[in-house]
């Protein structure tokens, strides 16, 4: 998961993710990172909005987004089209498995769920179908996650809602219709 400090929106997506992953018995690694130096802790709203879920960010510190990191990744998501590019740019064979989360569910919804027995791989092929690295070019926030930075607590719950409901569907999408696959590697 990408963001831009990595104390808001990825951390976030990371702890819903990993939850969903536990509950479900899939056994993975999920990560954050973000485009500015490492080491800050996640933003007080994020923790109190996450433990009100059962979650704990406390321990949480954001890392810098690498190359070797992205290499990594089976799975590469960013919160908004930034992130995305800036992935791209710094490892541009990535982009086949890198989204936006909204882009990731969109697209995933229209080619379908994964399939029983279907590697995760192949199946972000098929999502990653039709796109051109051009399309990370502009400024349009239509597959963004709003950054609730500097803005009330209102904006944080509605980014952590927001999140919940893209990584349910996500789940759904890529670990929900194939079961019977249980050990896989998810990574940031």
């Amino acid at each position: 998961m990408l963001c831009t400090g990595n104390i808001c929106r990825s951390p976030v997506a990371e702890a819903l993710l990993r939850q969903r992953l536990r509950r479900g018995g899939v056994i993975g690694r999920v990560q954050s990172a973000g485009l500015l130096q490492g080491g800050s802790p996640a933003s007080e709203h994020s923790v109190d909005l996450l433990e009100a879920r059962g979650l704990d960010l406390s321990a949480h510190r954001s890392q810098t987004m690498t190359p070797e990191l992205l290499r990594s990744a089976t799975m590469i998501v960013g919160m908004a089209r930034e992130h995305v590019r800036e992935a791209v740019v710094q490892a541009p064979d990535v982009f086949p498995r890198t989204f936006t989360l909204k882009e990731l569910v969109r697209r995933a919804e229209s080619v379908g769920a994964r399939e029983a027995g279907e590697p995760l791989e192949e199946w972000l092929t098929r999502v990653h179908g039709g796109r051109a690295s051009k399309d990370l070019m502009g400024v349009s926030t239509e597959d963004d996650v709003k950054d609730p930075i500097g803005l009330p607590r209102g904006a944080y719950v509605t980014m952590v809602n927001e999140l919940d409901e893209l990584t349910r569907r996500l789940y759904w999408l890529a670990w929900g219709a194939a079961e019977g696959e249980r050990a896989v590697e998810v990574a940031s």
